[in-house]
């Protein structure tokens, strides 16, 4: 009796069994993702550890044009592709020790002085995070707190890890 309840309910969450063939595919994106204005579906804009994200895996993975898009317009302004690549050259070394999979680290706000406060979102290597102190943070920082432009990016070695 309790299999004939149990079969019951698997039957319910699942569904009933589609018939053979291709498997088919839904294009529509998850609602949560999705804001309706006017009868029209627009994507949810990205948060900016989404927007650090995207970028640091377009750095390391070697993106060039993809990470230099999520640039800040007067950053685009102040350098070339080519000196991103540079820029980001670090990046690819630690990415070759550590592997390409990052995870979120910490996020937050620095202070400096009497400066408006510079929001970051820090990334490490996964590879890394077993650590109690991860070797390097993958920094990104944004120009305010509503701003989704990458204004700057480095490679900080952490205190307390041992390289």
């Amino acid at each position: 009796m309790t299999s004939g309840v149990l079969f019951f309910l698997f039957g319910q969450l699942v569904g009933p069994a589609e018939p053979a063939g291709p498997p088919r595919t839904t294009l529509a994106p998850a609602p949560e993702s999705r804001h309706s204005v006017a009868g029209q579906n627009q994507a949810a804009p990205l948060s900016q550890v989404q927007v650090a994200r995207r970028f640091l895996l377009a750095v390391v993975q070697g993106e060039w044009a993809v990470a230099y898009a999520y640039l800040a317009p007067d950053v685009r302004q102040s350098i070339t592709v080519e000196q991103l690549q540079v820029a980001a050259r670090p990046f690819g070394v630690q990415a070759g020790r550590y592997g390409k999979t990052i995870d979120l680290y910490k996020l937050g706000y620095r202070l400096r002085g009497a400066e408006t406060p510079e929001p970051f979102v820090g990334f490490s290597f996964r590879a890394d995070t077993l650590r109690r102190v991860p070797h390097f943070q993958l920094d990104v920082t944004f120009r305010d707190s509503t701003s989704r432009q990458v204004a700057g990016f480095t490679l900080i070695p952490l205190a307390g890890a041992e390289n």
